[in-house]
């Protein structure tokens, strides 16, 4: 299928029914509340991280931060945590969310709080991201929940939608398995070593910066529809990639749902096919600066008119397309990054007077992170 539209079918506009029960206002002490249980959970992971940074943090993002400079952002977090969970005293109002938000600044604060040593650290093959996950949480939630805010589709959708709590514990296994990722993603670079050519990895650092970006993005491109391809049409892989599928309100938090086997195979490939091309170090930070963004914003629920570029990035309304459970985007749009594969391959589908009306998977899957990691066993 490699059309813009499809006539016959007839489109409808999505139904977002209110949820006032759960919207964030200071009054009914939800957003002191959360703020102070945010606070305090990142707080006190951050305590934590400083206390073992051998096995809590990563070794290359170490390098990339200064830890005694965020030690004043853990301060200031912490303290405003015992502030919001006061207050929820104070209304009278979500006083269980101030009192835990309360009692981890407190085991922070007796663990050593924000004066915790900083020194050398020893390297571990393995360990725990839990400061890439800190800093990843905290600055996504900032930015892409105003900007949904500021700029949303569906301006009815609440922020703690019904599937919240289960995406967000994808989100920090994910982050917390990096380091067990990019060990696979060396053991596969180490097995093909062989297939590396120095010439041509030569002649593309040669090349300027800026084209060396923009072939790393079509070599992962073509990488990642390829993968994404065979995962919806191979009957046996389809049930890991349908835990992907299986969110039903996109928003930031959507696209980190993901089966850890999917996971391991999608960003192993990547890497290696990377590591093959064999660009600079500065050309692949900025790519990876560029995918992760890129695959949060096109799974929110963003609405902003993005002009020409919809013609050549995979956008948020190309994306959720993707997510769709309506006959016409079944089995489309696969790329990650640009449109160009769907429409070299004859998978584009992208009606642009509409979004769609449903997301999903055509048959539901377990709602627990238990029931999605051994579904596509049972399945097979």
């Amino acid at each position: 299928m490699n059309t813009e539209h499809d006539t016959d079918y007839q489109y409808r506009e999505r139904v977002v029914v209110p949820r006032p029960e759960k919207e964030l206002r200071f009054r009914n002490g939800r957003i002191p509340g959360y703020f102070s249980i945010f606070l305090g959970g990142l707080s006190l992971a951050a305590v934590l991280a400083y206390l073992f940074p051998s096995y809590l943090t990563t070794t290359d993002l170490r390098a990339a931060y200064d830890a005694e400079a965020l030690q004043d952002v853990l301060k200031y977090g912490m303290w405003f945590s015992l502030f919001f969970g006061i207050t929820t005293f104070v209304l009278d109002r979500r006083k269980r969310l101030g009192a835990a938000g309360i009692a981890m600044t407190l085991i922070a604060f007796a663990l050593g709080g924000y004066n915790v040593p900083v020194g050398p650290v020893e390297p571990k093959p393995l360990s725990l991201g839990v400061d890439w996950l800190i800093l990843a949480f905290l600055g996504s939630t900032i930015v892409f929940t105003s900007l949904e805010k500021l700029f949303p589709k569906y301006r009815e959708q609440v922020i703690l939608r019904d599937e919240w709590g289960l995406d967000f514990f994808y989100f920090c296994l994910n982050h917390l398995l990096i380091s067990a990722v990019l060990l696979f993603g060396n053991f596969l670079v180490t097995h093909f070593e062989w297939v590396a050519s120095d010439s041509l990895q030569a002649a593309i650092q040669s090349t300027p910066l800026w084209l060396q970006v923009v072939l790393l993005i079509l070599v992962a491109d073509f990488v990642l529809y390829w993968e994404h391809r065979v995962f919806h049409e191979v009957r046996r892989l389809w049930p890991f990639h349908a835990v992907h599928h299986s969110v039903e309100t996109m928003d930031w938090l959507a696209g980190s749902r993901a089966h850890v086997v999917q996971i391991f195979i999608e960003r192993g490939l990547v890497m290696l096919a990377l590591y093959l091309l064999g660009a600079s170090k500065e050309a692949l930070d900025i790519y990876v600066t560029f995918a992760a963004l890129q695959a949060i914003i096109i799974h929110s629920n963003l609405n902003v008119p993005w002009g020409p570029i919809k013609y050549l990035l995979v956008t948020p309304q190309f994306h959720h397309w993707h997510h769709s459970s309506e006959k016409p985007a079944i089995d489309t749009n696969y790329s990650a990054h640009t449109v160009l594969f769907d429409r070299l391959f004859g998978t584009y589908h992208f009606p642009k007077a509409h979004w769609p009306a449903e997301y999903g998977t055509t048959q539901k899957l377990p709602g627990s992170y238990l029931g999605q990691l051994f579904y596509p066993f049972r399945r097979r």
